[in-house]
């Protein structure tokens, strides 16, 4: 299974348009989000040939770079990963690591949580994993007032 950009030994995969990747998919979208840029579904949308099974982190570094051309960089991320199977915690160095690469980001501006859903509802059940992600994101310093979003 492909969680966080690592491949996390499993008997089951995600099932997707793109390689699945549940944890960059919401990266990708919280860093979009937080930008007002839209969402993974308008920059990469499903009914796009050329999107079938691509790599979720060329989206992710697509993504950011449209996030720093609008004139913002990543202060934080906080990320969870909710399942019940498998286990993210033996994995979550190399997650964090992944990620942190991906986003020329020092490790310790990743978080990685990983929680079950303790035997309730789709999570619980093992039927689904779901990912959140909040970034903080500011302004790059332009030195003059009003050249970036946010800068005033």
């Amino acid at each position: 299974m492909r969680i966080g950009g690592c491949d996390v030994p499993f008997d089951r995969h995600l099932a997707g348009h793109s390689d699945a990747d549940v944890l960059l998919h919401a990266i990708t979208d919280a860093l979009l989000g937080a930008a007002a840029l839209g969402d993974i579904g308008e920059m990469f949308p499903n009914t796009d040939p050329g999107n079938r099974g691509k790599d979720s982190g060329v989206m992710l570094r697509a993504a950011y770079d449209k996030v720093r051309d609008r004139g913002y960089r990543i202060v934080n991320l906080d990320c969870v990963v909710h399942a019940e199977l498998p286990k993210i915690s033996p994995h979550k160095n190399q997650i964090r690591h992944a990620i942190a690469g991906l986003l020329e980001l020092s490790l310790d501006q990743v978080a990685l949580k990983g929680k079950t859903g303790e035997g309730v509802g789709a999570v619980g059940k093992g039927e689904i994993v779901e990912a959140q992600c909040i970034v903080l994101l500011e302004t790059e310093s332009s030195g003059e007032p009003g050249d970036k979003p946010g800068v005033n």
